[in-house]
């Protein structure tokens, strides 16, 4: 706002011909370019701060509007230049207003005492009776909330981070709200203790009580009609729209809830997607997506998720309340009507199916099929991988990112294989020959985690495991030969070595970023010893861990490569990483031509029935293709088809590029 002066008398008595009043015009200050006219019907007390009133706004329709207060009760605001502010049915008060607002039927926007604006909130995530709480803020990650929810075992960690929630909270605590500059508020009911960004548009909200609203330029929020929300924070581009009632949530970067969604004591992080259903002490990590009125996701941590029609989970057993809680790990699917009794957890990228009661723990047997029959759950172990469905949600998640803020909050790894997955894919194997083992290779059923497991489902695991290995190490060593010419065994040798010793052993997703355990280990004693005391700085070695992750990836790779294939790095020679490639290129085509096969069923007779309704089988097929598309002209089965030749191409290059290699 440009320098303020006094009103001048002449420009008091104006006011007061317009039918304005304030009980000392003294407290008022003006822009120097200060022209009253456009100001009528409106009473000020307090300390006001007012800017000009020079520009008009052009609405929707064409109709076009000059900025003016009018028809308002203000107290106590500063208001910046060019706002409309009309037709307040009670009072504006305690606000901090930007320049081209936009203030139109609003019931009452005010803050009553000293606020956090929804900083500090209380979450009682997965436990509904607390006891993994995690406090929100403006700048709550989906990993930060992850250690904070999971790691209650270092009670000396969750202390110091709560210190910094704490110290956050304290020092954006303010008597005095904002409004950004751009900022729409148009039909709407109450509006206490938020702090609203800039750019933010909120049309027919009912009810928002104490709550940061992240809005800006580059990702506007949007807050629709009938919206109630309690004790909350928004963060940029997210839209809440439909009659969505939330309350004690936190809602990340590029969210979308809408339909008449219900949440409590949820979390909702980057690109989530709720609609129709409910949510209750959810820990919705990246990529959680529920779209459908009869499902309840409870007292569960998911990413990369879609949940089926009805799908259901239950926290209670009516012995002693709702504390049990459950994992489900990225990428995994929900069948209609399923059920999951927690306490349980599933591996990553697998699909339910059916009703699950005997709390399994399935973490080690990623991309698997848990299959309710007979009251049992049968496990099919690596099935997925085969699944067209599975590549297609791979290939999508990045698509499907609509963050536009260039502070993003969220570190995302979108890789379908990575250390976190493969090394499941090790302990898979190991957990299914030690099956074979004790109970005989042939044994019809074989029993893990309260699941049955047949004998030629097993087998198949074992087979796919061992394809998806090949898969994964041969991408790591050859994109860590492309682009070099080599003349000697040695120059490959030294090529092969890692940049850094770090990224060995055990790695982890923390909701979306994967990182070996020992780096995030690290910054947690950092945590705890006070070493890092500030929440930038955590978010910082997240993006730093998330911006190295492919150095870090290819020492755990080296080191599967040569456990895997038993070679090692003083001795492997150009025919070791050739022969190590042609293993590569026959399981990537394999697993290419079952995902193709896979394709193919959604073509069959079967999928065209009701297609060309009141005609022959020749209508039948030509409306099919007309509507779906002929199977080899599908995007995605050409793509498949390309993936094929490409890596074929891939593999023959590196294979041609050393094979001279002494």
């Amino acid at each position: 706002m440009q320098e303020l002066r006094s009103l001048t008398p002449q420009e008091i008595e104006r006011l007061q011909s317009q039918n304005c009043e304030c009980a000392d015009w003294t407290r008022v200050k003006v822009s120097a370019r200060f022209n009253p006219h456009f100001i009528k019907n409106t009473r000020f007390s307090g300390k006001i701060k007012l800017g000009v009133l020079e520009n008009e706004f052009e609405l929707a329709g064409g109709l076009k509007k000059h900025s003016c207060i009018n028809n308002a009760v203000i107290h106590n605001c500063e208001i910046g230049n060019n706002v409309v502010i009309e037709n307040i049915q009670n009072y504006i008060a305690n606000y901090l207003i930007g320049d081209n607002c936009f203030i139109q039927n609003v019931d009452v926007i005010l803050v009553d005492a000293k606020t956090t604006f929804g900083n500090g909130t209380e979450v009682n995530v997965l436990n509904e009776s607390g006891g993994r709480e995690v406090h929100i803020h403006d700048k709550l990650s989906a990993h930060f909330a992850y250690v904070y929810a999971l790691y209650r075992h270092r009670p000396n960690l969750i202390k110091r981070m709560k210190a910094m929630v704490d110290y956050y909270a304290g020092k954006h605590a303010s008597d005095m709200g904002s409004i950004g500059n751009d900022a729409m508020i148009v039909n709407v009911g109450y509006i206490k203790n938020v702090r609203i960004g800039s750019f933010c548009k909120i049309t027919g909200a009912m009810k928002l009580k104490n709550g940061s609203i992240n809005s800006n330029k580059q990702a506007p929020v949007y807050v629709g009609r009938n919206v109630i929300a309690e004790d909350f924070i928004i963060s940029s581009g997210s839209r809440i729209d439909g009659g969505c009632i939330i309350s004690r949530c936190f809602i990340g970067q590029a969210c979308h809830l809408d339909h008449g969604y219900s949440a409590s004591d949820s979390l909702f992080f980057s690109n989530c997607q709720g609609e129709n259903g409910e949510a209750c002490a959810l820990f919705a990590g990246p990529y959680t997506v529920t779209h459908h009125k009869s499902t309840l996701l409870i007292a569960g941590m998911f990413s990369f998720m879609n949940a089926g029609s009805g799908s259901n989970q239950s926290n209670h057993m009516y012995k002693l309340g709702p504390i049990h809680q459950g994992i489900v790990e990225r990428g995994a699917k929900t069948t209609s009507n399923s059920y999951v009794l927690w306490p349980a957890k599933v591996g990553p990228f697998s699909l339910i199916l059916g009703r699950h009661y005997h709390h399994s723990d399935t973490s080690n047997l990623p991309f698997s099929y848990l299959v309710e029959n007979n009251n049992a759950t049968h496990l099919a172990p690596a099935i997925n991988l085969k699944s067209v469905g599975t590549i297609r949600d791979a290939k999508k998640w990045p698509e499907r990112d609509k963050r536009k803020d260039p502070d993003k909050l969220d570190f995302i790894n979108f890789n379908l294989l990575s250390p976190y997955t493969i090394q499941k894919v090790f302990a898979g194997v190991s957990i299914l020959k030690n099956l074979q083992a004790t109970a005989g290779e042939t044994s019809e059923i074989y029993t893990y985690q309260s699941c049955i497991i047949k004998n030629a489902a097993l087998k198949r695991g074992l087979e796919l495991y061992e394809i998806v290995i090949h898969k994964f190490l041969g991408n790591s060593i050859i994109k860590r030969l492309e682009n070099t010419r080599f003349t000697s065994n040695e120059e490959v040798r030294d090529r092969l070595k890692p940049d850094t010793t770090v990224g060995s052993g055990e790695w982890i997703d923390i909701s979306g970023l994967i990182a070996p355990k020992s780096e995030i280990d690290h910054l947690l004693c950092q945590i705890e010893s006070g070493e890092v005391s500030k929440l930038k700085e955590i978010n910082n070695v997240f993006k730093q861990l998330h911006e190295q992750y492919y150095t870090l990836e290819w020492t755990w790779a080296w080191e599967k490569i040569q456990e895997f294939y038993s070679v090692t790095p003083e001795t492997i020679t150009a025919e070791d990483v050739i022969a190590i490639v042609e293993k590569w290129k026959t399981s990537v085509v394999k697993l290419d031509e079952m995902i193709y096969t896979d394709a193919k069923k959604e073509f069959s007779l079967s999928f065209k029935t009701g297609f060309g309704s009141d005609g022959n089988i020749q209508d039948q097929a030509m409306d099919f293709e007309y509507v779906r598309g002929a199977f080899d002209k599908n995007l995605f089965v050409m793509a498949t088809l390309k993936h094929i030749e490409d890596k074929k191409a891939l593999g023959d290059e590196l294979i041609e590029r050393i094979k001279n290699v002494k």
